[in-house]
């Protein structure tokens, strides 16, 4: 349901072909920075990272986007996104509404 919610709204979910950890995921929104978006999701009060885990953190994109051959502008427009125990679908529901709203600004 996530990552066809982002798909909707025109996001790109990394790796989709590939096999998965069900708690971590990667999601693109072309045309607008990590920065960005981590900065409106955080004023949602929602939590994620730009970059890869081992260089939480950091706001560089992430060198595992440019192993898989991903350009630097590619990179730098994705976030990861982590679920753990307390996540609850409501908190996802609220990832996807804020994203959404992300995605349709100007």
């Amino acid at each position: 349901h996530l990552d066809g919610a982002i798909e909707a709204a025109g996001g790109q979910v990394v790796a989709k072909a590939s096999a998965r950890i069900a708690t971590i995921a990667s999601y693109r929104m072309p045309g607008v920075a990590s920065s960005a978006q981590l900065i409106q999701l955080d004023l949602a009060g929602i939590a994620v990272s730009a970059g890869s885990a081992c260089s939480s953190g950091s706001l560089k994109p992430s060198h595992v986007l440019a192993a898989m051959g991903w350009s630097e502008t590619e990179a730098a427009e994705a976030i990861r996104v982590s679920f753990g125990p307390d996540t609850t679908r409501a908190g996802v529901y609220r990832f996807i509404e804020a994203w959404r709203r992300i995605a349709e600004r100007p």
